[in-house]
C-alpha cells in the first residue's frame, strides 16, 4: 500500500474547499476522466488582488484529492503574484511528502493554478503550446522539460511519476529519453533496463485495470459478485471483493486461482493478488 502522511490522509478524508465558485475570476481545468485524473480549480479575488476564495472539484486518487485540497488552502488570502510562484514541490511539502509514484498529483495542482491564472489574465497557457509527446495523457515536451529541470529528474520512470507521460502505451518513451538527454546535456543514449515485462507503475496499474474490467469483473457479475482494485504496491495487487463474493466460501480460491492467474497471464507473471482489509 502507498505510505501516506497524516496530513495527506486528513486532506483526503476531510477535503477543504470542495465545490464551485460562481462568477470566478480564475478557472483552471487540467487532466481528463479518460486519463484517470481531472481537476478544476476556481478562485475569486478581492479588491486588493488577493485570493479571497478558492474551491476545487477533483476526480482521482487520494493524492489527487489531498493535493487539490492543500492547494486551495495554500493560496487563500495571498496575492495572485505570490500564488503563481507555488511549485508542485511546495504542494508536496505542505502535505509532508507524497509517494514518488503520486508526484504527478502535485504537478496537476500546480498546472491547474497556472491555467486559472492564465484564464484570469486572458492569455494562453504557455505549457499547452508545446509539442504533445504523450498522446495517452496529453503531456507536452515543455511540461516534461520543466518537470526534469525543477525536480532534478534522472530517469524516464521519474518523468512518468511526475507527469504520467510514458505510463500508457509506452510509445513516447524514446522521445522522453531524448528530452531527458537534451535537458541533462547528455550526448550518449541512456542505458535502459530492457528486461521482458519491464513496466512503469502507471503502465502496470493500467493493464491490471484493463484485465479486471474486460475479463474478471464480467465473470464475477454473472454470479452476483464484483471486484474493485484498491492499490498496486510493487508486485502486490490489493483488491476488494464485492456483492456475493464477500460471503462466498470460495472467495480466496477465486482470488488465487482465477484473478491472480489472469493477471499473471496477461500483465506480469510475478503479480500477487491479496484482499484488502
Amino acid at each position: 500500500m502507498w505510505e501516506y502522511t497524516d496530513k495527506v490522509r486528513d486532506h483526503f478524508m476531510n477535503p477543504r474547499n470542495v465545490g464551485e465558485i460562481e462568477n470566478a475570476d480564475g478557472i483552471g481545468e487540467v487532466g481528463s476522466l479518460a486519463c484517470g485524473d481531472a481537476l478544476t480549480l476556481y478562485f475569486k479575488l478581492d479588491e486588493t488582488g488577493r485570493i479571497a476564495d478558492a474551491k476545487f472539484k477533483t476526480f482521482g486518487c487520494a493524492s489527487a484529492i489531498a493535493s487539490s485540497s492543500a492547494l486551495t488552502e495554500m493560496i487563500k488570502g495571498i496575492p495572485l503574484e505570490e500564488a503563481e510562484k507555488i511549485t508542485n514541490q511546495d504542494i508536496a511539502e505542505y502535505l509532508g511528502g507524497l509517494p514518488k509514484e503520486k508526484m504527478h498529483c502535485s504537478v496537476m495542482g500546480r498546472e491547474a493554478l497556472e491555467a486559472a491564472i492564465a484564464y484570469y489574465r486572458g492569455i494562453p497557457l504557455p505549457m499547452a503550446e508545446g509539442e504533445v509527446v504523450c498522446e495517452c495523457f496529453g503531456v507536452t515536451d515543455l511540461e516534461v522539460k520543466r518537470a526534469i529541470e525543477e525536480n532534478k529528474l534522472q530517469t524516464v520512470e521519474e518523468i512518468t511519476n511526475f507527469t504520467k507521460a510514458g505510463g500508457g502505451c509506452g510509445k513516447c518513451i524514446p522521445r522522453l529519453e531524448e528530452i531527458l538527454r537534451e535537458v541533462r546535456h547528455e550526448a550518449k543514449p541512456l542505458i535502459l533496463d530492457q528486461r521482458p515485462g519491464r513496466l512503469t507503475t502507471l503502465q502496470k496499474i493500467k493493464r491490471i485495470e484493463e484485465v479486471l474490467e474486460r475479463e474478471v469483473r464480467p465473470a464475477l457479475r454473472k454470479d452476483g459478485g464484483d471486484i474493485e482494485l484498491i492499490d498496486v504496491d510493487g508486485d502486490f495487487v490489493i483488491v476488494s471483493l464485492r456483492g456475493a463474493c464477500v460471503s462466498c466460501k470460495k472467495s480466496q480460491t477465486t482470488l488465487k486461482e482465477y484473478v491472480e492467474k489472469k493477471l499473471r497471464e496477461q500483465v506480469l507473471d510475478t503479480l500477487i493478488v491479496e484482499e484488502g482489509k
